[in-house]
């Protein structure tokens, strides 16, 4: 993974022509496991990097989570244009270590900025986003009665940053309704027979402890459309900006029961370079 990112930033460096700094740094929030703007666990309002709406922004992540039987590897690229649409590819890698198996997906993003901005408008900012996801091999997925080895998460989220609102800190929160048929984001196919489509809620809130560390915890539903139970995710993070360029994220996550294995939770870290 990580040489693949290294392989992906000589390509992007080209557009830091036009590099954005224009908003509050940490406003972006970090990456999102399927290459959203947003927390680790969930997509936020806001777009990603820090493009006012005369700029363009890049990013480039790499992040890892390791619970006790499984592995996840994600590396991707978001791209802001004018802080109206955001663009982003994530390619994530799971890792079954009992079966010495790996299960690939790439999933493709948009996010669309509607109304508002986090810290200035009076209302919360509001975004609409999809994500497309498409595996590599469906075998494992096809064996556990997934109806697709494709699909497409629809999402609406609001976000607002209430500056000095806790003892002087700057707090912000994020809801986010997701319509989806994904089992396990995608990893196990989408779909079962009799069960599709339904809307999940995931919410995420942080405290700002000055302008470069914010500390949040994340809370994402599941579907529940296969045999083996799926639980919700939980997930408690600490991101360091010590700059707009760099971003490093380290967390605690709890993902429940994932095909079959009880108390699956671990650590997650991501690093991502704004350009």
């Amino acid at each position: 993974m990580w040489k693949k990112l290294c392989i992906l930033l000589p390509l992007l460096a080209p557009l830091s022509i036009e590099a954005a700094d224009g908003k509050l740094i940490a406003t972006p929030g970090v990456s999102q496991i399927e290459g959203a703007a947003g927390g680790g666990l969930v997509p936020w309002a806001q777009l990603a990097g820090y493009a006012s709406r005369d700029e363009i922004a890049v990013n480039a992540f790499a992040s890892r989570g390791s619970v006790d039987d499984y592995s996840l590897d994600v590396f991707g690229a978001q791209l802001n244009l004018y802080d109206r649409l955001e663009l982003s590819i994530a390619e994530q890698e799971f890792k079954v270590d009992a079966l010495n198996l790996n299960i690939r997906q790439r999933v493709l993003g948009s996010k669309l900025r509607l109304y508002g901005d986090i810290v200035y408008s009076r209302w919360p900012q509001l975004s609409v986003g999809l994500q497309y996801k498409q595996l590599d091999d469906a075998l494992v997925a096809n064996l556990l009665g997934a109806e697709d080895d494709s699909g497409t998460d629809y999402y609406i989220a609001a976000s607002k940053l209430h500056l000095g609102a806790i003892g002087g800190l700057n707090w912000l929160w994020n809801v986010t309704g997701r319509y989806t048929e994904a089992n396990q984001i995608g990893l196990l196919g989408f779909g079962a027979d009799g069960e599709g489509y339904e809307w999940m809620l995931e919410a995420s809130t942080a405290v700002l402890f000055g302008r470069h560390l914010a500390v949040g915890v994340e809370y994402r539903q599941k579907p529940d459309n296969l045999g083996p139970k799926e639980q919700d995710w939980k997930s408690a993070f600490v991101a360091w900006m010590p700059n707009k360029y760099v971003n490093l994220t380290a967390g605690y996550i709890d993902l429940g029961e994932i095909a079959g294995s009880d108390d699956q939770d671990g650590l997650y870290f991501s690093i991502m370079g704004t350009f």
